[in-house]
């Protein structure tokens, strides 16, 4: 075992380490509303070509293979599994589930940029508008929906139209239509923690519409998308990523005494 193979090894702990990293922060959101899990995906390193495939033999046969020794892996990319979460029901007039694709779009009050998120629990703010609830920031929805104060009742139906009921009044008022957008590649959107994405090249530019149309997803009232993890599947992961860690640091201690026993040898 040379000292190619001790690197080789520590390239395996490592990769292992970030994948065990991107598991505990699934596992740390299994009760994030409308979480999306990551997937850590590994891809092999360069290679020593010792013999490249197909050169000439004795009789002028080209070899069917060569000798080719690996320099380990590393983590490829981490990949958002985007799948639908469980709707729980809740019962509250402004908790909203979107059942399918799509985004709502919110805005950073500090930066002004147009935000994306799953997140459904919507409040109301001092001024009546209608935000992402956050006991640190309040992000207004976008396109912007006002609620009366006198609203008796609040109904938002599959389409995303909002609705109130007054006092003194029998019938339901639309306000406004809660748009949701989605993107080419939602796999290339920013995460920025608090429930929210960014929009990125890789992304693409949103696509906006009204829910239930053009592929977008229907919204659901009184609920909440929960995350996507599964528990017993992380376990299981968090299990054989920790195997392939411990064979790799194994590795690890046999090239070495190998390698202590090669230097004593030469001591003769």
């Amino acid at each position: 075992m040379s000292v190619q193979s001790l690197y080789t090894a520590a390239s395996g702990m490592e990769a292992m380490q970030t994948k065990l990293d991107v598991i505990a922060n699934n596992l740390a959101n299994i009760n994030t509303t409308a979480f999306k899990r990551d997937r850590a995906n590994f891809e092999d390193l360069f290679y020593r070509q010792k013999v490249f495939p197909g050169v000439l033999d004795a009789q002028q046969t080209p070899t069917p293979v060569g000798t080719q020794v690996g320099f380990g892996t590393r983590i490829q990319s981490t990949q958002k599994d985007l799948r639908q979460g469980a709707v729980e029901q809740t019962g509250r007039d402004l908790d909203i589930a979107i059942e399918g694709k799509g985004f709502l779009q919110v805005i950073d009050p500090v930066t002004q940029n147009i935000l994306y998120t799953r997140s459904g629990n919507l409040d109301v703010n001092a001024n009546g508008q209608l935000v992402v609830g956050s006991a640190q920031t309040g992000r207004l929805v976008e396109p912007a929906v006002t609620i009366p104060q006198d609203a008796t009742s609040i109904v938002i139906n599959s389409n995303g139209q909002v609705l109130v009921q007054q006092v003194g009044q029998q019938q339901l008022v639309p306000l406004a239509d809660l748009q949701l957008v989605n993107f080419i590649n939602p796999d290339g959107l920013l995460k920025l923690g608090e429930n929210l994405y960014q929009m990125t090249d890789a992304s693409g530019q949103p696509i906006q519409g009204q829910a239930g149309r053009d592929g977008l997803g229907v919204i659901r009232q009184g609920a909440l998308e929960k995350s996507n993890v599964e528990p017993v599947n992380e376990l299981i992961s968090l299990i054989t990523t920790q195997r392939g860690f411990e064979l790799n640091s194994q590795a690890i201690q046999a090239g070495d005494q190998i390698l202590q026993q090669i230097v004593n040898l030469r001591r003769f």
